[in-house]
């Protein structure tokens, strides 16, 4: 795929049909409820078995998608919303809700877990997954955000709140908002509280916050780290800057290089009560690096290229007259291999793991009319699982270094362009919108997103046009009349649903990198030289908010 992708395929959009049914589909989060059946509760367990990492990962390919198609956000926006405001429930923070204290069944886990335990400490100590709410040590915190651990939560949280300001430009989420915690207890947040209290104890704590009561991961403190760099692309802040202390200290502490200076160990997680790193045995430890890399990559480029080389060497995976072993059952791996092959460009290795994943990961569309697309691994399941079918989507939507670009290099000059809106989507999706302001043109490609409404009549709006009266269209290479201005800056179009290619002369040619990017910021009300945004309240010292939000004696 090449560096630039300009049009969402087929299987981009038959995801984006998927997401946006898990989006909209009303079901029950709370605690007296529970989550319609396809959101992913089983992958890459016993970490991951929750569904707010299918929340947190099927929005990845948002961001991808918004690049691609910078002038139709919409529909982006709507899923997004859906999926913070369900990241804000008691499933979301269920591990933190209901695992309370000691784990009973600490010496009766399945062998399959064992891996993920240091030798010397199974059969007496909690796997991840059990975070111990509760622990004598620690305490109970009420609410799931303003704890001593957690921040797989909280960090997840606000990478999830960052894509949706990324794709809809709007601070729904700098106003107060209600997060669910222990025995459905609310506690009230904002996002720009929310990115401060990460960022601070994040600085107060170099050698990184707890995910579980007592376990440090890269994983989740790096990702924690991408949440802080993506609200600081939109928002003009600098609260990612403890993340680079973080990066040194774990390149110091978290893993190892031989006398050749390759990679020797990398830490899966590392207890500082216990003083003691899990980690893999010999070539296998690579794997702990592996996953971590699409949150350490957008950060530390180098340092991420570094273990992407240092893995796929150590595994075998970039060897082409080698086997690919996988070592472990769960496509996790394989699935962030492809995805780190091909943001860095690696052609040979992107090659063999995406031969490799396509025999194994039974890509097909379903639904009732074939518009869906996911990845089913042969597990028989009527819906195709999310955790694994996001990252395998993400190589789908976008070109080389796509991931990293939306959290570093934001467009945020697409709020200030031409638009589409007023999209009648799934009866009709766009699988091209972005503005050529060399030639002032704004480029429309519309599809039947449900294939039994082609033909049928629909309407959709431009918007934020620099002057109407010089607006000229042609559809399918012939001139377009079947439009009319409805306001000063805007138009709206009559056409059928169905492959259509519409190019809507604008005259809008931007304004200059700087100059989009100031016109976009003075409009999201943010303050580049403001440590949060004007508009909402400087967060408080790291102690404040925890003590006014969480209480131990409870």
């Amino acid at each position: 795929m090449s560096a630039e992708v300009t049009e969402l395929n087929a299987r981009a959009r038959g995801w984006l049909r998927h997401l946006w049914d898990k989006a909209t589909t009303p079901d029950d989060w709370s605690s007296s409820g529970e989550p319609h059946e396809w959101w992913d509760r089983d992958s890459s367990a016993p970490m991951c078995a929750f569904p707010r990492f299918d929340l947190g990962e099927s929005a990845y390919a948002l961001p991808l998608m918004c690049d691609v198609t910078p002038a139709w956000r919409e529909v982006y926006t709507r899923i997004a919303h859906e999926f913070c405001e369900r990241h804000m429930t008691f499933w979301a923070a269920i591990d933190a809700l209901v695992l309370i204290g000691e784990d009973p069944n600490v010496d009766r886990y399945p062998p399959e877990w064992q891996i993920y335990i240091p030798e010397r400490l199974r059969g007496a100590y909690a796997p991840p997954g059990w975070i111990g709410n509760g622990d004598q040590r620690w305490g109970l915190n009420p609410d799931p955000i303003a704890a001593d651990g957690n921040v797989f939560f909280r960090g997840f949280f606000n990478l999830l709140l960052s894509v949706y300001a990324y794709v809809s430009g709007d601070q729904r989420y700098h106003q107060p908002f209600q997060v669910s915690g222990y025995m459905d207890r609310t506690f009230e947040w904002t996002q720009p509280e929310l990115a401060g209290f990460i960022s601070e104890q994040l600085a107060a704590r170099p050698e990184g916050p707890h995910c579980e009561n007592t376990k440090i991961w890269p994983f989740c403190v790096s990702a924690t780290g991408l949440g802080l760099k993506a609200y600081d692309a939109v928002n003009g802040t600098t609260l990612h800057t403890p993340y680079e202390a973080w990066a040194d200290f774990a390149q110091q502490h978290y893993m190892g290089r031989d006398r050749r200076g390759d990679l020797e160990w990398f830490a899966f997680y590392y207890d500082p009560i216990e003083r003691e790193a899990c980690t893999f045995p010999d070539h296998v430890t690579a794997l702990a690096a592996l996953v971590t890399l699409p949150y350490i990559y957008p950060q530390r480029p180098e340092w991420g290229q570094w273990l992407y080389e240092q893995s796929v060497a150590k595994l075998g995976w970039s060897n082409p007259k080698a086997r690919i072993n996988t070592f472990v059952p769960d496509p996790r791996t394989t699935s962030i291999a492809l995805l780190m092959a091909h943001e860095l460009g690696d052609d040979v290795t992107e090659t063999r793991m995406r031969d490799y994943v396509e025999q194994r990961s039974e890509p097909r569309t379903f639904g009732d009319e074939d518009d869906r697309f996911g990845f089913f691994f042969g597990w028989g399941e009527p819906y195709p699982r999310g955790q694994h079918s996001a990252l395998l989507m993400l190589p789908e939507v976008g070109g080389r270094g796509a991931w990293s670009r939306w959290s570093g290099d934001a467009n945020l000059a697409k709020f200030a362009a031409p638009t589409v809106e007023g999209v009648d989507y799934p009866a009709v999706g766009l699988s091209v919108a972005r503005n050529d302001v060399e030639r002032g043109e704004l480029l429309i490609g519309t599809y039947a997103a449900t294939p039994s409404h082609a033909g049928r009549a629909t309407t959709l709006r431009v918007v934020q046009l620099p002057d109407v009266d010089a607006v000229r269209i042609t559809c399918d290479g012939e001139e377009f009349t079947a439009w009319r201005p409805i306001g000063a800056d805007s138009i709206e179009l009559d056409l059928t649903i169905g492959e259509r290619k519409f190019v809507v002369r604008t005259g809008y040619h931007g304004g200059g990198a700087e100059v989009a990017r100031e016109r976009v910021t003075s409009a999201l009300g943010v303050v580049r030289s403001a440590p949060v945004p004007r508009s909402a309240p400087v967060p408080p010292s790291l102690a404040a908010i925890a003590a006014a939000k969480s209480c131990r004696c409870c």
